[in-house]
């Protein structure tokens, strides 16, 4: 009895890592010692320059973890007989920040060649953006291998839209192992960042849960009809500061999409709380950010290290 046991707990570590590897945080202390400072150096001089770029890395990292793990699958560009993930509904026209990620890892690579994979850098780089933007910092598990192929099916229907209903968005995060309360919190990362019009026009137009004069503000960069790249902060109140402003702003029926408002009416509590302490949204949103990077990395003698994060080697 105990060996089936041990053998039902080793074949589902296998089937959650997808090898028999371990992440851990010194992955590289040995390998690249300079890894983590040479990404941090990188992350802050792109955040300096455009401050939304923040909000994009992190971004970046939550799209790949939720695509089969995080492999830096999204980081895959298509070619003649292969198609990647950039090009599903929820990343196309939307993601950034791949210009970014080629020049951490190319001065990544110019102090350790081959040692430094893509996803690593995308975990990595997205706390670093937190950080440099006034968020929290976390200590973020290294090991992670780059993945050989990617799924724009996968991208298309395992990504939450933001026309999310609660009980979808729930659903979504469940299904990545990740609970009701870690939903709430990882939405948090609303609170930096930029939508288009395309992605509230409905929400701003159609719905009556939100608040009128809000409503009426962002509906003067976002007409009902044409307008729809036109751009609008997730958190108006403090749309380049990693800060509570996005519960506070649910808490007043200011949420810009329609999955962001759902959370202020099954949730309150926990909005409201985190409205009221900042401290406590950023505990619980460095210790999310954890979990959510460990959702199936490839490790051991899984997938590569990539060479170019835009193409498998």
């Amino acid at each position: 009895m105990a060996s089936m046991t041990y053998f039902s707990l080793f074949f589902f570590s296998f089937l959650f890592n997808g090898s028999f590897g371990q992440l851990s945080s010194n992955f590289y202390s040995s390998s690249c010692p300079k890894a983590l400072s040479t990404i941090q150096s990188a992350v802050k001089s792109a955040v300096a320059k455009e401050k939304r770029m923040g909000a994009s890395l992190l971004r970046l990292h939550f799209h790949d973890c939720f695509v089969k793990g995080c492999d830096a699958s999204i980081l895959l560009d298509d070619t003649s007989s292969f198609t990647g993930e950039k090009t599903a509904n929820p990343n196309t026209n939307s993601v950034r920040g791949f210009d970014v990620v080629d020049t951490i890892k190319s001065q990544v690579e110019g102090v350790c060649a081959g040692v430094v994979s893509c996803a690593d850098i995308l975990a990595v780089a997205a706390r670093d953006a937190v950080v440099a933007l006034g968020g929290p910092t976390w200590t973020v598990q290294l090991g992670r291998r780059d993945a050989a192929t990617a799924s724009l099916s996968t991208a298309n229907s395992d990504i939450p839209p933001p026309t999310s209903d609660l009980s979808a968005l729930t659903s979504a995060f469940s299904k990545k192992g990740l609970s009701a309360k870690e939903m709430v919190s990882l939405s948090g990362a609303h609170t930096i960042g930029q939508a288009s019009c395309t992605t509230f026009r409905t929400q701003v137009y159609n719905e009556t849960n939100m608040d009128s004069s809000f409503a009426t503000s962002v509906k003067s960069n976002c007409p009902s009809n044409g307008g729809d790249n036109n751009l609008w902060p997730l958190d108006t109140t403090s749309a380049t500061t990693f800060d509570n402003g996005y519960f506070k702003n649910l808490v007043a029926k200011k949420g810009l999409h329609h999955s962001d408002q759902q959370l202020y009416g099954s949730t309150d509590s926990q909005v409201s709380g985190y409205g009221s302490n900042s401290g406590t949204f950023f505990t619980d949103f460095a210790s999310a950010m954890v979990k959510m990077g460990n959702i199936s990395p490839l490790t051991g003698s899984g997938g590569e290290i990539r060479t170019n994060c835009r193409k498998t080697n």
